[in-house]
């Protein structure tokens, strides 16, 4: 089994900084991407960043210049650094882990549960 939790949502200013952290545990073998998406009430799932093992990344347009993902890989741990926060990033969001769980078997995602971010004054 594996699990993806995530921590560090809340509510915050518009201008405001959250840090979202997101632990992956259990019958992990290799992590590949890991990233973070988010949904916003009566929209799609959309992509916010992500973050290979090698550390290389990919951000939606929206939050470029804002927002910074990194990874550490010994944790199994992946972060999302907003700042400059915005009402339109109210959302909840969730964490994703592309990964294998043992030598023989091939990548499956994983998700977590949703952390909620609410930016308003």
């Amino acid at each position: 089994q594996v699990q993806l939790v995530e921590s560090g949502g809340g509510l915050v200013q518009p201008g405001g900084s959250l840090r979202l952290s997101c632990a992956a545990s259990g019958s992990i073998f290799s992590i590949n991407a890991m990233g973070w998406y988010r949904q916003a009430p009566g929209k799609q799932r959309e992509l916010v960043a992500t973050i290979t093992s090698g550390s290389s990344t990919n951000y939606a347009d929206s939050v470029k210049g804002r927002f910074t993902i990194s990874r550490d890989n010994a944790k199994n741990t992946v972060y999302l650094q907003m700042n400059s926060l915005k009402p339109e990033d109210t959302a909840a969001y969730y964490c994703n882990a592309n990964l294998r769980t043992t030598y023989y078997s091939g990548r499956s995602a994983y998700w977590g549960q949703g952390t909620q971010v609410t930016v308003s004054s």
